[in-house]
């Protein structure tokens, strides 16, 4: 990762592709292994929910944070000035995720900065739960760690990839993808902090 290289992860949700968010060549390698629109954003990895607050400008309660993270949810918040001008720079907002998995988290305290993260496949086709199942990726990748099946394979929900809510509005919230924690996570943003939902 530090020499600009992408490695494929395990997460909490689905088999993802990590590199170094504040590298500007290998956020590019990203986009180019994907065939990812480049107006497409990229997430954020933190290995911990206190970095939330240095890469974002955070408006919600830090319990509000604890309380989804680490999670299968992507909350999208503004980014602060620490995030690398490179990425993302087309939007003044940027997507967090502290998965659930002891493992990529650990990945993520060991470097320096953020690992920015996106799902292991080409865009538009099904997210990877095993990796096997994104074969066709590897000669692009720097390392594939094998975590083993993630999930149920037979399940299309465990495909959904994770939630992804804007919370950059105080006081309210947007859903720009269902993912897999759907329902909790609204229950939490409405019954418990109050948050009213945006009209799509």
């Amino acid at each position: 990762l530090r020499a600009g290289g992408l490695v494929a992860v395990p997460t909490d949700t689905v088999y993802g592709v990590a590199c170094l968010a504040q590298d500007p060549r290998a956020v590019r390698r990203i986009y180019s292994l994907k065939g990812r629109n480049g107006t497409k954003p990229l997430a954020v990895c933190l290995g911990d929910v206190e970095l939330v607050h240095r890469y974002c400008h955070v408006n919600v309660p830090d319990a509000l944070l604890r309380d989804l993270l680490p999670g299968p949810v992507t909350l999208v918040l503004r980014r602060s000035e620490e995030l690398n001008k490179d990425l993302n720079p087309f939007t003044s907002l940027v997507g967090v995720r502290v998965p659930n998995h002891p493992f990529v988290r650990e990945l993520a305290r060991a470097c320096s900065g953020p690992l920015a993260l996106t799902s292991a496949n080409i865009s538009s086709q099904a997210s990877t739960l095993t990796v096997s199942e994104f074969q066709d990726l590897w000669p692009q990748l720097s390392l594939v760690i094998d975590g083993g099946p993630i999930g149920d394979v037979q399940s299309p929900e465990c495909r959904l990839g994770s939630t992804v809510v804007d919370l950059s509005v105080s006081g309210r919230f947007g859903i720009i993808r269902p993912g897999c924690a759907l329902d909790s996570t609204v229950e939490i943003l409405r019954q418990k902090y109050g948050l009213i939902p945006e009209s799509s």
